[in-house]
């Protein structure tokens, strides 16, 4: 009897068991995450590194949150965070970059929009992505603005619990995104139609005649390959986003940000295989989704910023806040 005493009463007279908290890890650009509870930030490193599979050459390992990339290394403040706070665990020179945000930000924390069927579902899940964070507007695809603009705006106005007036802005906000990448697209055509005028004419780009040229034999090469049924089941993009690629002119205008990102991981062989393009195209496909994903980040990222200072205005009166701005 006497040695149950240290063990049911480790609060009196010895060290208290120090509370645990649950948290969320994934590796860097992988979607999969693991829950775990871990009592202090040192645990927590551990139990990243077993979790994860992280070979030991790889550490020491970075935390950092998940929605911004802040990075976690103070005890203090990682006991100061809530509950299932998600943390992105960085191999040694591996580096937090925008399009390491995952489902904790707005654009990702889609409930996986295949399981959305009718187009109700859709535009409520749609509607719920704009209550949580309205900058999630700047990450989604053609498709979504115009699902959401065409949704009747008293219908919208009660899911989103605002006005119709209020709604109706937004819904014409939308409609200008949507115009504005139709505008860049038609500029990204003209662009691309001067230039081959330029190229026929035979006034610069001289050197595009010789690549295009070994291209074309390159295709021969790809196609060669097209016969290896482990290649070409190897593509991982629906027919949704590959039916965009071929058809659509400049298909990353069309795309959602997690579309994007998923052709610009997707291996450029496997997905010129899957259009029937050689792989300088490809590449290009690649790099234009890759940029206009950043862009988009970067935008939510700036958003987000004069969104935490109106925040610091909005704590001052307003007569207060006006006279200091006269004062500067």
């Amino acid at each position: 009897m006497a040695a149950a005493g240290p063990r049911d009463g480790g609060g009196e007279g010895g060290a208290a068991v120090p509370s645990r908290k649950q948290c969320l890890i994934r590796r860097n650009h992988e979607r999969e995450q693991h829950g775990v509870a871990v009592s202090c930030l040192r645990e927590l490193r551990s139990k990243a590194c077993d979790v994860l599979a992280i070979d030991k050459t790889w550490e020491p390992i970075t935390l950092v949150l998940a929605e911004d990339g802040t990075i976690v290394d103070d005890e203090d403040y990682f006991l100061c965070l809530p509950a299932n706070t998600k943390f992105v665990a960085l191999a040694r020179n591996e580096k937090w970059s925008s399009r390491s945000l995952d489902g904790g930000t707005a654009w990702l924390s889609r409930e996986s929009m295949d399981e959305v069927d009718t187009s109700e579902d859709k535009w409520k899940h749609l509607a719920r992505q704009l209550k949580d964070d309205l900058s999630s507007i700047i990450l989604m695809s053609e498709e979504d603005l115009q699902v959401l603009i065409d949704v009747p705006c008293i219908e919208l106005a009660e899911e989103l619990s605002q006005s119709q007036p209020q709604v109706q802005v937004l819904q014409d906000t939308l409609q200008q995104v949507l115009d504005r990448r139709e505008e860049e697209r038609q500029s990204k055509q003209l662009l691309e139609l001067y230039l081959e005028a330029l190229k026929k004419e035979g006034s610069i780009i001289n050197k595009a005649a010789e690549p295009e040229a070994a291209l074309r034999g390159d295709v021969d090469v790809v196609d060669t390959g097209a016969s290896d049924p482990g290649t070409s089941t190897k593509i991982t993009l629906s027919d949704q986003i590959l039916t965009a690629l071929k058809e659509k002119p400049a298909p990353e205008l069309s795309l959602d940000s997690q579309d994007l990102e998923l052709v610009f991981k997707e291996d450029t062989e496997v997905l010129a295989l899957a259009l029937s393009w050689d792989k300088q195209k490809t590449e290009a496909l690649q790099q234009a989704c890759d940029q206009e994903l950043s862009r988009r980040l970067q935008q939510v990222q700036a958003l987000q910023s004069l969104r935490s200072m109106s925040k610091v205005k909005k704590s001052l009166p307003w007569g207060d806040w006006l006279s200091s701005k006269r004062r500067k």
